[in-house]
């Protein structure tokens, strides 16, 4: 259910240009802050699946059913990161990293306090909406913020947030769900989402959308065969 990030938008080249922030950029620390949400994004992606005999004991549903609440997120995926990546498309990168990242910590602690089974997935479906979109927003900006020649080492880094959410994250927090029910599973990706949140507005630049940046503009960019090719390989794989 890892979804990718959405493919770069048509000005993906010049990246995200810069406005003028006076306060000199530390790149280790802004790209800390951008792995730090992909590693609160990845911990929540993944950590319900360990945890389904929980839920579903605890709202009185089957395995199965409980199994609906990975759907839930997943379509919101799907649905949340081409449809917020052409609506925002003219905001500010740094507003736009922290709004999406207090929608996720919101979707969390949310999900916490589920009530019942139609709730949560409503809830999980929320919460997945911002997933997409912030992957690739924070790719760009890693790359626009990168030495020369660093670009791609920027965006792995960032993602690398990821791996370790797979490799750390997911475990302490199925072993808190496991602990003190799978509740605290979510508020404890909820507090990492605030924490992620601290970090962009302290470490990010203000930087500006692309010069002419709009959703027309986004949606442009399915005139081009190379964008199809791109999603047809995402697609078949």
């Amino acid at each position: 259910m890892n979804a990718s990030p959405p493919a770069p938008d048509s000005s993906a080249d010049t990246a995200v240009s810069s406005s003028a922030s006076p306060r000199p950029v530390n790149f280790l620390r802004a790209v800390l802050a951008l792995g730090v949400g992909g590693f609160a994004i990845g911990t929540g992606e993944f950590v319900i699946m360990g945890l389904l005999p929980e839920v579903a004991r605890d709202i009185d549903v089957t395995i199965p059913q409980a199994g609906h609440v990975i759907s839930a997120y997943a379509l919101g995926v799907v649905i949340g990161a081409p449809v917020l990546a052409v609506l925002a498309a003219g905001w500010r990168r740094r507003a736009l990293l922290i709004a999406l990242m207090s929608i996720f910590a919101a979707g969390n602690f949310a999900s916490a306090m589920a009530p019942g089974y139609m709730s949560l997935n409503l809830l999980r479906f929320a919460t997945g909406l911002p997933h997409g979109t912030y992957f690739g927003v924070a790719a760009l900006v890693a790359a626009t913020l990168a030495p020369p020649g660093r670009r791609a080492r920027a965006v792995g880094l960032v993602m690398l947030g990821l791996t370790g959410a797979t490799l750390v994250g997911v475990p302490i927090a199925a072993w808190l769900g496991q602990l003190f029910g799978w509740r605290a599973a979510f508020v404890f990706v909820g507090v990492i989402a605030l924490i992620a949140v601290a970090l962009l507005r302290r470490d990010i630049p203000d930087l500006a959308a692309p010069a002419g940046a709009s959703p027309w503009r986004e949606l442009g960019a399915l005139k081009r065969k190379q964008v199809w090719f791109t999603l047809g390989i995402g697609a078949i794989g």
